[in-house]
């Protein structure tokens, strides 16, 4: 296995994204390229990461899956700057990460083992589709984490909504003149705490596939042609909970 890439960061910034909902995961790299999928200790959320050969200047493989701390691998990733490439290749009982820039820097992080299953996305249907800016969902979804711990999507009337109400509430609502709209109407409530960090995806795509129906789990997509796809998977609310 050796995978070479021109443009790192794009993988730290994952890593980092991904760290934030677990600690350990398996990295699978076969033909189809670099992927990832885990399920967060809470068995709350789940997030899928796929990265095509297209996006390595070098990539020998044949099939590997690879038990890694993303904490160790965090730290690593953030030592590439702007104009850093990175190899990594397994080594035996270690993943070597090299960067090259002015000097060649080496890293070598134990590869671990993890007890569970190797987790798959699991097929979902959908009766509420939304298409939209990254940027203006997740302004919508920081203003609601000022006034409450979780937050409801709707889709009524032709509008998508947004809405928190604690002691005191907070809504943004979007047209079909604003966004892409599809499907029926639904309404569903999800944890902010996690929708929280799952915005950190807008920063690798400016638009954002938000998948749901009511009271039924929620699917977010940040991608982009050819290139990756970083996904999340959230169980809902349910509304006599809170």
């Amino acid at each position: 296995m050796l995978l070479k890439m021109d443009n790192p960061k794009v993988l730290a910034d994952v890593v980092s994204i991904i760290s934030e909902l677990v600690t350990e995961v398996r990295i699978r790299i076969d033909e189809k390229g670099l992927s990832i999928v885990a399920i967060d200790p809470a068995n709350v959320a789940l997030v899928s990461f796929k990265l095509p050969p297209t996006m390595f200047s070098q990539f020998e493989v044949g099939e590997d899956v690879l038990g890694i701390s993303l904490e160790s691998l965090k730290a690593i990733l953030k030592r590439c700057g702007a104009g850093s490439a990175l190899l990594m290749q397994k080594d035996d009982n270690f993943l070597r990460l090299e960067i090259h820039d002015k000097i060649k820097r080496v890293f070598n992080v134990a590869l671990i083992n993890i007890d569970s299953e190797e987790k798959t996305v699991p097929i979902l249907d959908f009766n509420c589709k939304v298409e939209m800016n990254s940027v203006d969902f997740t302004q919508a979804i920081e203003d609601c984490n000022v006034v409450a711990d979780s937050c409801s999507f709707i889709i009524k009337d032709g509008k998508f909504g947004i809405e928190a109400r604690g002691l005191n509430s907070a809504k943004s609502e979007f047209s079909s003149d604003e966004v892409g709209i599809s499907g029926q109407e639904g309404k569903s409530k999800y944890s902010l705490e996690y929708l929280s960090k799952f915005v950190k995806g807008a920063k690798l795509s400016d638009r954002v596939w938000i998948n749901f129906s009511s009271d039924y789990p929620l699917k977010l997509e940040f991608k982009t042609l050819d290139v990756l796809e970083l996904l999340f998977i959230l169980a809902p609310r349910v509304e006599n909970e809170d």
